[in-house]
C-alpha cells in the first residue's frame, strides 16, 4: 500500500469512527416516531376525555405527536392485550384503570394478561363510582333499592360498562353488603348505561361519577366514596345510607413490561408536566376529578401493588355475572 493510499485509508477509517456514534445516537433517540396511547374503551367516556387531554399536553414535551387510539372490547381486555403484546420500546402505551393489572388477569386468565404485564408510569385519574336512576324513579335511596331487590330477587336490573369494570365490582360489593340479588346488564360505555336507565330498560346504572357531570337528566342515588363529592353535593354517599362500600377506580399511563428504564423516565417526566398543565387540569375539573388525582411512579406503583392484593381477596369465591 502506497503512503498516499495509507493516509487516505487512515483518514477514511477515522471519519467512519466519528460517524458511528452519531448514527448510534440517532438510532437511540426517543421518541423516534409518533407515540400511540391505546384507550381500551369506546370514545366519549370520562377517562377517554382525560387520555386525549394528556396526549395533547404531552406532544410538545416529547417532540412527537401523541395519539389516542380507542380499541375497546371484552371489558377492556382487547386493547390492553394489544399493548402487552406490542414492542416494549415506549412508542405504544396504555391509558387504563388499575384493573388491567389487578382484575383482568384473575377473571380473564385466557387473555394472557398478568399482574406484571405492564409498567406503571403515572397515575392521572382517581374516579368515584356512583349509582344513578331516572328522575322519576320510585327508588329514592339505597334502602329503597335494597327493599326492591329483596322483594324481587334477580328482577331488579342494573347496568355497567362491562363485567369486572370497577362500577360492576362496586355493585357486587354493595349487593353482598345489602344481602340482595340483582341482575347485571353489561354495556360498553357509561353513556349507554344512562340512556338505558332513562328509557326504563334497566332500573339503575352503576357508573363513573364524572360521566354524569353536566347532566341534569339523571338522579344520583348514591356516591361510593368516604364523603360527598363537591360537584354533586346533594348526592349522599353509600356510607351515609348505611352501606360501607366505597371502591375507587384509579389509573393512568402504563407501558409494556420490559420497556427500557430511560424511556420510561422520559415518558414519566412528560406525564408529570402534562398532568399539571392547564389543558389537563381543565379536563380533570370537567370530569369531576379530585384535586389529588396525580401520583408519580413510585406511589402509583405502591398503590397498584395494594390494589392487586385487594382485588384478589375480593374476587376470591365471588361469582361475577
Amino acid at each position: 500500500m502506497s503512503q498516499i493510499t495509507r493516509r487516505r485509508f487512515t483518514a477514511g477509517a477515522a471519519a467512519l469512527g466519528l460517524a458511528a456514534p452519531v448514527r448510534l445516537h440517532a438510532q437511540a433517540a426517543f421518541p423516534a416516531r409518533p407515540i400511540q396511547i391505546v384507550m381500551p374503551y369506546p370514545p366519549g367516556n370520562a377517562i377517554d376525555l382525560l387520555a386525549r387531554a394528556l396526549a395533547t399536553a404531552m406532544s410538545p414535551l416529547l417532540g412527537q405527536s401523541v395519539m389516542v387510539l380507542n380499541r375497546d372490547g371484552a371489558a377492556g381486555s382487547v386493547g390492553s392485550v394489544s399493548v402487552a403484546r406490542s414492542a416494549a420500546d415506549g412508542h405504544t402505551l396504555l391509558f387504563a384503570p388499575a384493573l388491567v393489572a389487578s382484575t383482568l388477569p384473575i377473571v380473564m386468565p385466557n387473555t394472557g394478561l398478568q399482574t406484571n404485564s405492564f409498567q406503571p408510569i403515572c397515575q392521572v385519574f382517581n374516579n368515584t363510582m356512583a349509582l344513578v336512576v331516572k328522575p322519576d324513579s320510585p327508588i329514592r335511596s339505597l334502602r329503597d333499592l335494597q327493599n326492591a331487590a329483596q322483594a324481587r330477587p334477580g328482577r331488579v336490573t342494573y347496568g355497567t360498562l362491562g363485567v369486572t369494570s370497577i362500577p360492576h365490582l362496586a355493585m357486587v360489593q354493595w349487593a353482598i353488603t345489602a344481602r340482595s340479588e340483582l341482575e347485571h346488564v353489561p354495556y360498553r360505555a357509561d353513556g349507554t348505561v344512562m340512556t338505558e336507565v332513562l328509557t326504563g330498560r334497566i332500573d339503575v346504572g352503576s357508573i363513573v361519577l364524572g360521566s354524569a357531570a353536566g347532566r341534569n337528566d339523571v338522579r344520583v342515588l348514591a356516591v361510593f366514596d368516604a364523603e360527598r363529592h363537591p360537584d354533586f353535593p346533594e348526592a349522599p354517599t353509600a356510607i351515609e345510607q348505611g352501606f360501607a362500600v366505597s371502591p375507587a377506580s384509579f389509573g393512568g399511563l402504563f407501558a409494556p413490561a420490559g420497556t427500557p428504564e430511560d424511556r420510561i423516565a422520559r415518558i414519566e417526566a412528560a406525564c408529570v408536566t402534562a398532568a399539571a398543565s392547564e389543558i389537563y387540569r381543565t379536563a380533570a375539573r370537567t370530569g369531576s376529578q379530585p384535586a389529588s388525582y396525580f401520583l408519580a411512579r413510585p406511589d402509583f406503583t405502591r398503590r397498584l401493588t395494594e390494589d392487586v392484593a385487594q382485588k384478589a381477596e375480593l374476587l376470591r369465591g365471588i361469582t361475577l355475572n
